[in-house]
């Protein structure tokens, strides 16, 4: 790279996001501003059940992050490292809310360093707020008529309800 020129810093920030929640959406806000673009990636994992399709979800955390220019959301499936490859990031980020989830992504982030060692992994924790927050609770809460706000963006919990009385 010559002298004076700047490298664009690309983040990208995986995950199934079914549905996005505050605490999603608390990470991209502020993995947004470490990057000079973020990548929101919509994994297609077939091994779990998803409520909403992979469309679906892109639209929902498009509806959410309209406003910040430097978030794309994007579909991927295969490997992360390979997205990251592909869209020209160097960097993973995920967001940890207990002791629990960051043995997992621990795990996760070597084994991405192991296939690709360029590639870095940075963990943002959680607000204290959306720390006992995960999509699954919010489905389940949701199915049972229970009340969501608060607990996903105000533009999406309307969708989540349609969706879990269609299903």
């Amino acid at each position: 790279m010559p002298m004076g020129t700047k490298k664009t810093r690309i983040g990208i920030y995986p995950g199934s996001f079914d549905p996005l929640t505050n605490g999603h959406l608390d990470i991209i806000i502020r993995a947004s501003r470490l990057f000079d673009s973020l990548i929101v990636g919509v994994l297609r994992n077939d091994a779990k059940k998803t409520l909403f399709s992979m469309e679906e979800r892109v639209a929902l955390i498009n509806k959410c992050t309209k406003d910040i220019p430097n978030v794309k959301v994007e579909m991927f499936e295969g490997l992360l490292v390979d997205f990251v490859k592909k869209k020209n990031a160097d960097t993973i980020v995920r967001g940890l809310r207990a002791v629990s989830d960051y043995e997992y992504e621990l795990q996760m982030a070597m084994m991405n360093k192991h296939i690709s060692p360029e590639v870095e992994t940075i963990f943002l924790m959680t607000d204290i707020n959306n720390s006992f927050l995960s999509s699954s609770m919010v489905k389940d809460v949701a199915v049972h008529g229970g009340n969501i706000q608060g607990l996903v963006p105000d533009a999406v919990v309307d969708d989540i309800y349609k969706k879990v009385k269609n299903d």
